[in-house]
């Protein structure tokens, strides 16, 4: 049924209040019935398909995405959660302040935050949780991908000068870059241990062991592959 699902959504994004109509529905049953694909399966009944639309007029929306909803959706979002944002940071800007932020979104691919160049669109999804999909800076149309608005996008993380090492203490949530022979990617992780050193010619020589979330490895390293959580700035402001 996922491929029903997939084409219904579709259409009522494009024929919208249209794809309530009786004969709109039987008609759609007529072709989901006859497809090669549903051979041996249930008939799918024209009433069942009127009542999925019914239930989803409201709430599923696939639309061109732009700064009147970006302001509505993401933002909305972020302000909720709370285990990876201050929502302090938030209050009192306005929808067009909000729109020009840069957001980062976690993939669903391998679980990797990458900087989002656009938000194409949005929808409801059962539980009620919004999902958008995101097109990635500097990748193809191919890597685009639906993904949690409230847990897997999030203002952009910043890089640290060398004079703001100080900033990073342990327990702090971090991004850090993460590279190998076959990948380039930016985890979080947490600081666990922090060892303050001299700063010579080449900046920051602190060392910073940070332990990965996404599978426990620790790895040491220095603060020049280390971003911050907007909200570590905004609290020693």
């Amino acid at each position: 049924m996922k491929a029903e699902v997939q084409k219904m959504e579709h259409l009522l994004n494009e024929f919208k209040e249209k794809s309530l109509e009786d004969e709109f529905c039987k008609n759609l049953a007529r072709v989901f019935n006859r497809s090669s694909g549903r051979a041996g399966k249930p008939v799918v009944k024209w009433a069942e398909i009127q009542s999925w639309f019914q239930k989803n007029q409201g709430l599923f929306m696939e639309s061109s995405y732009n700064a009147a909803n970006t302001s509505s959706v993401v933002p909305e979002a972020l302000v909720q959660n709370k285990e990876t944002e201050n929502p302090k940071m938030l209050e009192g800007l306005k929808a067009e302040d909000l729109s020009k932020l840069e957001y980062e979104a976690r993939s669903v691919k391998d679980g990797a935050w990458y900087d989002v160049d656009t938000f194409l669109s949005h929808r409801y999804i059962d539980s009620g949780d919004i999902e958008v999909r995101v097109k990635y800076v500097g990748f193809g149309t191919e890597e685009d991908e639906w993904v949690n608005a409230r847990d897997s996008v999030r203002v952009r993380s910043v890089a640290l000068e060398p004079s703001e090492c100080q900033k990073v203490n342990i327990g702090d949530l971090v991004v850090c870059f993460q590279e190998s022979q076959d990948q380039a990617k930016y985890y979080d992780a947490h600081v666990i241990e922090v060892q303050r050193r001299s700063h010579d010619i080449r900046g920051c020589r602190c060392l910073f062991l940070i332990r990965y979330d996404h599978d426990n490895a620790e790895e040491r390293v220095r603060l020049r592959r280390l971003c911050c959580r907007p909200n570590l700035l905004a609290k020693l402001q």
